[in-house]
């Protein structure tokens, strides 16, 4: 026995990992909130240990933590953020007339959470099925008249669809392609379950936006993968789906929505805008270990950023408080050392948080009311990428004073 730790494999492809891109230590499942009789309770910390694959670019965490763990009852609701039902709502506007969707046709969406989006759909008329493996947030869908199936999704899953004599004209994934550990499985099922003139569309945030502008908070265990358009593509294509389109969105700080076909079509014909995305992706030398190793020195300089800036502020005797119970904050804040010496509470909209504490750091979650009640001298707003959002529900901090701060891509105060 060497005492070595066994090289990680790319969870698509099977290449050894040998290029590391960001280590962020040991750190919490970022949902996993607690009740305070858990608060004395031994926590697991798994690596956040992010890799790059040479062979087919895909950038990766490893599988510690089985699925079932982290989706089954799950404590993100998307319905609680108005701009992202905003965008949902936008988004069905478009598919049905790009698509020209009706009482005819089926949309399914893997990963549909509390029924935010298909909801539109049905107020549109137009059938639909959710997928999604948390019961807890399928039943808030059932409630908004959403049908739902608990299941995580795969090729078992689509072929039980198909076999009930259903198949998609449209299959919608948002968020959800970088929550697949089985990325082969759940692709594979995207091309059985997609009818033969249907079309997919799949949301997530750009890797290229992460590495540009230090997005080191988008990183947790409930997010296996990373991707950009380069990586994208060579998955798709293996499972017979060409991407024929691309949108890039300002949703989670840079997203980018692809639309896919099977690949034995040839309508609709490739846009232009995809082949100009790869281009700037290999401008931005995302087919180089090199620019991936460069990363980490960033994320640190992001970090003292930050650091640098609350002792400067406790050390005057200012309060603080947060803003949202976010994945992402569990992140930052664990792997920045943050907690109620730094931050007094965080404060989340969704019922199920508040009462809970942060997991690793033990900050208390409580109702948004709690910051009129105090008033804190600065609000960390640690869902970033919703800053316009919040900045306008907590406008009225600014009756005291109170300003808020940012902390990505590097820490700021506005006023």
């Amino acid at each position: 026995m060497t005492g070595e730790r066994p090289q990680p494999t790319c969870r698509f492809c099977g290449a050894v990992l040998t290029t590391s891109m960001v280590n962020l230590g040991m750190s919490p499942l970022c949902e996993s909130y607690l009740r305070a009789d858990q608060l004395n309770e031994m926590e697991p910390f798994y690596p956040l240990h992010v890799h790059a694959c040479e062979a087919c670019l895909l950038v990766q965490l490893e599988e510690y933590v089985d699925p079932s763990e982290i989706f089954t009852e799950y404590a993100y609701f998307s319905a609680y953020s108005d701009s992202w039902l905003d965008h949902a709502r936008r988004y069905v506007e478009s598919a049905i007339d790009r698509f020209g969707l009706g009482a005819e046709h089926l949309v399914v969406e893997v990963g549909s959470n509390d029924g935010y989006l298909l909801q539109y759909f049905v107020e549109r008329g137009v059938p639909v099925l959710g997928i999604d493996p948390a019961a807890n947030v399928a039943e808030a869908a059932l409630a908004r008249n959403v049908p739902t199936r608990v299941a995580f999704f795969g090729a078992t899953t689509a072929t039980e669809v198909v076999g009930e004599g259903r198949r998609a004209d449209l299959v919608v994934g948002n968020n959800v392609l970088a929550q697949v550990p089985d990325v082969n499985d759940f692709v594979a099922g995207v091309a059985i379950v997609l009818a033969p003139n249907g079309v997919a569309t799949f949301e997530f945030p750009h890797l290229l936006r992460l590495m540009d502008e230090n997005q080191f908070d988008t990183i947790y265990h409930e997010h296996f993968s990373y991707f950009s358009l380069l990586a994208a593509e060579r998955i798709f294509a293996s499972h017979g789906l060409t991407v024929f389109d691309v949108d890039e969105l300002p949703t989670h700080g840079g997203s980018l929505r692809l639309y896919l076909r099977h690949a034995d079509r040839d309508d609709p014909p490739v846009a232009e805008q995809v082949g100009g995305l790869r281009m700037r992706e290999l401008a931005a030398r995302l087919d180089r270990m090199g620019t991936y190793a460069a990363v980490e020195d960033r994320v640190r300089g992001t970090k003292r950023a930050l650091l640098d800036l609350l002792i400067e502020l406790k050390g005057a005797g200012h309060t603080i408080a947060a803003y949202g119970a976010a994945g992402k904050g569990n992140t930052l804040l664990n792997y920045c050392g943050i907690r109620e010496d730094f931050v007094d509470y965080v404060v989340d909209r969704n019922p199920y948080k508040q009462g809970r504490f942060l997991p690793g750091s033990h900050i208390p979650i409580l109702h948004p009311d709690r910051i009129a009640e105090t008033r804190p001298d600065y609000v960390l707003i640690l869902p970033w990428n919703l800053r316009e959002e919040i900045v306008a529900q907590l406008a009225y901090v600014r009756d005291w004073g109170g300003q808020f701060i940012v902390p990505i891509p590097r820490a700021e105060v506005v006023s």
